[in-house]
């Protein structure tokens, strides 16, 4: 499970460096091979500046739970596009370097700098600008869209 919040540059070449306390991790999961795709909002559209990062069982799941979806049914059309049609394989080197490919850089506006967000079974990968902004709408409070699915949460 990954959690917590990072904040990373990528250098020339377009690499970002997995932090150590991950590095363990991904080698046991995955043997270093993980996808990167565009991350999607509730609409099943891109969400601006931000990626996600799985590792490759973790998204073998979510290709098998997509292949199940009706192929005539217009979201999880734009589901598979945006999500199997942006989708590259990538290997964490032995310095636990990440290459992002440069169409996805370009999607999320990645240049330098970016921070890292692990969400339990993946990573999100953020622009720093887009993840400022956005956590500065969610700390807003205003979008109570699916609160009430929340109900019966309890921490």
């Amino acid at each position: 499970m990954f959690r917590g919040i990072s904040s990373l540059n990528l250098d020339d070449k377009g690499r970002l460096a997995i932090p150590t306390r991950y590095r363990d991790e991904l080698q046991d999961c995955c043997e270093r091979q993980l996808v990167v795709t565009v991350a999607v909002n509730e609409l099943c559209v891109g969400e601006a500046g931000c990626l996600w990062l799985y590792p490759l069982p973790e998204w073998g799941k979510l290709e098998q739970t997509i292949s199940k979806l009706p192929t005539l049914n217009k979201m999880a059309g734009k589901l598979r596009r945006f999500l199997i049609g942006n989708a590259s394989e990538c290997e964490m080197d032995a310095q636990g370097r990440l290459l992002l490919p440069e169409k996805l850089r370009r999607f999320a506006n990645m240049e330098k700098k970016i921070v890292l967000v692990g969400q339990l079974n993946k990573f999100e990968i953020w622009n720093e600008d887009a993840w400022t902004a956005k956590e500065a709408e969610w700390l807003a409070g205003e979008d109570n869209d699916g609160l009430e699915e929340l109900g019966t949460l309890s921490f």
